[in-house]
């Protein structure tokens, strides 16, 4: 009797859910314009230069927005490396939605689902998923840095985050999402006007402290998905490619540090040895101070250990 070779088993399809045309088209505003404006910075620069009401007023927005996304979207809601408390949790969804990076449980899903898959099939934006080689790695830059962005299908939410579905508080922020994209651009643009007492000094600051600044932090951002996956060191033993990449330490507030973070996704803290700045998980050690936030998950010297390669 002849035996039939037996067929490899497909993987499961992954859930996604296909984007609604609103979504498509605001996500190119929102990608597109902000770039356009870090473009003609340079020749704003060049022609007029920068006041120091637009520099204090876009680094405010950028800390703000920023550890929004590193504390709040990334370490808490995607990983839970603490707990915090009602107003905490609110106003961490809150400040990571100034970011503009999309609402806070669509990210969470998108990043969850990444490290469910991360490097393998399955994950959103690996720069890894078209082999081997300089064309295979350039195209595979673009698409983890934002080519990702313009899949038609996106990640199921109801897979990847329940939790936050379920959470009626966190689910209220992400449905004001596009009020909290007016208040991120136009906030900045009503300071500079109260300040300098001048329209042309809410255009420069709507200029620098709004579309240059949501552009600096996408591509700082996106930059983790694209960069720290492909260039620096590994000093800990993950199952996947992620690096330390140093350059970007500071400007990414602590999530360069992100060979790390995949070795032990839970750790408050990313950047663990000498030298290595973390501005995320200082905020997160000041929370846990004054009480907003308990049961951080700091790493140990033992776990720090076990995971070094």
């Amino acid at each position: 009797m002849t035996l039939l070779a037996e067929r490899p088993i497909a993987p499961p399809p992954i859930p996604t859910e296909p984007k609604k045309r609103w979504e498509q088209v605001a996500l190119v505003l929102f990608v597109v314009l902000p770039f356009a404006a870090v473009l003609a910075a340079g020749f704003v620069l060049w022609g007029n230069g920068i006041g120091w009401t637009d520099v204090w007023i876009a680094v405010l927005m950028y800390a703000i927005a920023g550890h929004g996304v590193t504390v709040g979207f990334h370490r808490y809601f995607t990983h839970g490396s603490f707990k915090a408390n009602r107003p905490l949790r609110i106003g961490l969804a809150i400040a990571g939605s100034l970011a503009i990076q999309g609402p806070v449980i669509r990210w969470v899903a998108d990043h969850r689902r990444h490290h469910a898959f991360s490097d393998k099939p399955g994950d959103p934006h690996s720069p890894h998923e078209y082999g081997e080689g300089v064309g295979a790695m350039l195209k595979g830059l673009w698409h983890a840095h934002m080519g990702w962005l313009f899949d038609p299908e996106q990640t199921s939410m109801e897979k990847y985050a329940p939790d936050l579905l379920a959470d009626k508080d966190i689910a209220a922020v992400h449905k004001a999402f596009p009020q909290l994209v007016a208040v991120s651009l136009i906030g900045p643009a009503l300071l500079g006007f109260a300040v300098t007492g001048r329209w042309t000094g809410a255009v420069s600051a709507f200029f620098w402290a709004s579309l240059v600044r949501v552009g600096v932090l996408h591509h700082v951002t996106w930059s983790i998905n694209s960069l720290c996956h492909t260039f620096g060191n590994r000093p800990f033993k993950t199952r996947d490619k992620s690096t330390n990449f140093w350059p970007m330490a500071v400007i990414s507030m602590g999530e360069s540090w992100h060979n790390l973070h995949h070795a032990d996704p839970t750790a408050a803290r990313h950047g663990v040895d000498r030298g290595q700045v973390d501005s995320t998980a200082r905020i997160i050690w000041a929370f846990e101070r004054l009480g907003w936030a308990t049961e951080v998950r700091w790493p140990t010297r033992e776990r720090l250990a076990k995971a070094r390669a």
